[in-house]
């Protein structure tokens, strides 16, 4: 009988909390296309480089859609 490794804290059914997305990921969250998102969003975002991976930090994404967001009501253009 083989015992669990008590560093093992994080429980198998636990989720943990995500604070960066793959561009793939942040793309879907956005409901774009990722060459949409390439091309559209992700030049307005700082981006984490490690390797070949991208991650798009979820604060970030949040910030663009705040800033990106129109007002359809009473707008003139």
């Amino acid at each position: 009988m083989s015992e669990r490794p008590r560093f093992a804290l994080i429980q198998a059914d636990m989720a943990v909390p995500r604070i960066a997305l793959t561009r793939a990921e942040a793309a879907a969250s956005l409901g774009l296309s990722l060459n949409s998102f390439e091309r559209h969003v992700q030049p307005d975002l700082p981006v984490v480089r490690r390797g070949k991976i991208r991650l798009v930090p979820v604060a970030e994404l949040e910030r663009w859609v705040k800033a990106n967001a129109a007002r359809v009501l009473g707008e003139t253009a």
